[in-house]
């Protein structure tokens, strides 16, 4: 396994909380519709991290996002646990993959977006807010097309971003970043 991988695996609790900083400034910032970059930062975290960062990336980020705005409930816990078990999917499927490149990382997003908006908004909504299936699935598509549309726009721009820039970084790893913190404090 190249070095990269194994620091990424071992070394990226710093890298983790900036990254979940950014994806929640982003969602706050409200710049587009459905401004969601959760799944164009999962993909990176789910190739270079191990199946328990997968998980707790995108699930964390989402909860917290919930928590900081207000809105936490089972809403939070489905949109959570769905996004955190896609990020297990996705790391099954890029870890040992080598020719990893942004085609790879639009299916999966695509993918992504589609078994997401599927579990929450067609299988979820009627049964935490009523209404058929039906009427659930057509109110998800023009949802799910601009979500497909601001998913592809995030993993163009943010994930190759993150995933050389942030997660390969070693300035960001946790030793070097506790070793300065700790320079500063006992300066």
């Amino acid at each position: 396994m190249p070095t990269s991988m194994v620091n990424m695996r071992t070394n990226n609790l710093v890298k983790l909380v900036l990254s979940v900083f950014i994806a929640n400034g982003i969602r706050l910032l409200r710049i587009i519709p459905n401004n969601d970059p959760i799944m164009s930062m999962a993909l990176p975290f789910s190739r270079r991290g191990s199946a328990w960062i997968s998980f707790i990336f995108p699930l964390l980020t989402m909860a917290s996002f919930d928590f900081v705005t207000g809105y936490v409930g089972v809403w939070t816990a489905i949109t959570a646990l769905t996004y955190g078990f896609i990020g297990i999917a996705f790391h099954f499927y890029l870890k040992d993959r080598k020719d990893v490149n942004i085609r790879t990382y639009m299916g999966c997003g695509i993918a992504g977006v589609l078994a997401f908006d599927f579990v929450t908004g067609v299988v979820a909504t009627p049964l935490i807010y009523g209404g058929t299936l039906e009427q659930s699935f057509f109110g998800q598509i023009p949802f799910t097309i601009t979500h497909l549309l601001t998913s592809s726009f995030f993993i163009l721009i943010v994930t190759p971003l993150l995933d050389k820039n942030i997660l390969l970084n070693k300035r960001l790893d946790d030793n070097r970043i506790w070793s300065y913190i700790s320079s500063l404090t006992l300066g």
